[in-house]
């Protein structure tokens, strides 16, 4: 598996690199936002680790240049830990969002569950006007499909494999992320919250369990 570490910070290049040669990734370096576009332009990568704050060209303008050419999954870093920086990543389609300073070990992880490949089904999921094509990977909302991130659509899949079952925080970052739940409910959270909004009036479906996490509620 081959990735790319963008970073203006040589030293968190190095870091990263030293862990991933460890899990016997390829890896490529980038320290600014043009440079890793062109990059891309010219090699193929699995995943691509990205920081927000760089000369040229910052992350979230690399993002959207970058999703324009290739779908790469991507892992965002950041000293930055408010909310709105982690919901307008999401919005353009980043698939993690990691605040510094990170464990390497716990990016390690996560960068195999983005990787990780979900075996699909033939089912096909109906609730109302919200339909789930798991085979194709569609969503559709009353008959208009909707764009997901694939964490986004991830969640989303477990909710309803589990619907009517009250699920923790932890058991949805265990489930669906993959690694061990480490204290940060606001990536749950931040998830759910821009899942609930592009499904919009079938975010009824997505319940609140205060104190413990969330419901995918459907009766007929």
């Amino acid at each position: 598996m081959k990735i790319l570490i963008v970073d203006d910070e040589q030293l968190i290049r190095d870091v990263i690199k030293e862990y991933a040669i460890l899990e016997n990734y390829r890896v490529d370096e980038a320290d600014d936002g043009l440079k890793a576009l062109e990059m891309v332009r010219h090699n193929e990568y699995d995943v691509i680790i990205m920081d927000i704050m760089m000369p040229k060209m910052d992350g979230y303008k690399t993002v959207e240049e970058i999703k324009k050419i290739k779908d790469i999954p991507f892992i965002m870093l950041s000293a930055r830990a408010e909310e709105y920086d982690k919901l307008y990543g999401f919005k353009l389609g980043i698939d993690d969002y990691m605040t510094k300073p990170f464990s390497p070990k716990e990016l390690m992880a996560r960068i195999k569950a983005v990787t990780k490949r979900n075996t699909s089904s033939d089912a096909i999921y109906t609730f109302e006007g919200l339909v789930v094509n798991d085979s194709a990977h569609e969503v559709m909302v009353d008959n208009v499909k909707i764009n997901l991130t694939p964490k986004e659509y991830d969640l989303l899949l477990y909710f309803i494999k589990n619907k009517n079952i009250a699920l923790s925080r932890q058991q949805l970052l265990e489930q669906v992320w993959g690694y061990d739940y480490l204290g940060e409910d606001r990536t749950i959270d931040t998830h759910v919250k821009t899942l609930r909004n592009n499904l919009q009036k079938y975010r009824k479906f997505i319940i609140t369990i205060r104190g413990m996490g969330y419901k995918f509620e459907y009766k007929k």
